[in-house]
């Protein structure tokens, strides 16, 4: 039974990892601007954000989700498209119940180690509000800006949001009030990733959660706490033609 326990304990932190996502080398970073018409998203290949997480069921008049990556040295870009037919922010302070606000969410697991990251910089969550803060939680369990990791431009046309992201990445040394150095990413290089949105409709909170890769059990809100959760992203190389 000991030797049971064990096994299962050690199967929750381990990273599940069900789906690969590639993304291309770029040379000519895009600028952040909201705008898909840098070079890098023209080949690009769209994946969704399907997997419903938290909520009833909703309809595609009410949100549909769609993303791309690509990668440079210094930082991942992500385009992401959000057809939300209704844009909730009603929180004033950016670090008060920030969940419960429509905002984007980046999961990012550095060396793709998967385990806990709920009170560690293991992974991080990044939680990309509607006027581009950006917030996780600290080793201390303090909600705290990370404004600095990414830079991001979200422009809208109708229902559509377009978020266009520059993401930095760190490893499990970050120090929250330290210098840090971001990691140098090189092609091959393996990282836990998942995109997801929450969404509100004029309610108390959030009424949707949906993500990017499917999550087994009947508990799917694990991402900000469980890397393991993670699809893997693998950086390939230059796309000929760029």
């Amino acid at each position: 039974m000991r030797i049971l326990i064990f096994l299962l304990a050690l199967a929750s932190c381990t990273p599940s990892r069900t789906k690969e996502i590639l993304a291309k080398a770029t040379t000519e970073a895009p600028t952040i601007d909201g705008v898909a018409s840098d070079a890098c998203w023209q080949n690009a290949e769209w994946h969704p954000i399907d997997q419903q997480w938290l909520g009833e069921p909703y309809t595609a008049d009410d949100f549909k989700g769609r993303y791309k990556l690509a990668w440079s040295e210094d930082f991942i870009y992500i385009l992401a498209e959000i057809q939300d037919d209704t844009l909730i922010d009603i929180h004033e302070d950016g670090l008060d119940r920030y969940w419960d606000d429509d905002c984007l969410e980046i999961f990012i697991d550095e060396d793709h180690s998967g385990g806990n990251h709920q009170y560690s910089h293991n992974a991080f969550a990044y939680h990309i509000a509607l006027d581009g803060k950006v917030v996780d939680i600290d080793p201390d369990s303090t909600f705290r800006y990370y404004n600095e990791h990414i830079q991001s431009r979200r422009t809208q046309q109708g229902n559509t949001s377009t978020w266009e992201v520059a993401m930095a990445i760190y490893d499990d040394s970050y120090q929250d009030d330290q210098v840090n150095t971001p990691t140098k990413l090189k092609e091959d290089k393996k990282l836990g990733f998942a995109i997801a949105y929450c969404d509100n409709d004029h309610s108390a909170a959030r009424e949707n959660f949906i993500g990017s890769v499917p999550v087994e059990g009947e508990d799917k809100n694990r991402g900000w706490i469980d890397a393991g959760i993670f699809g893997t992203l693998r950086l390939e190389g230059r796309e000929d033609g760029e």
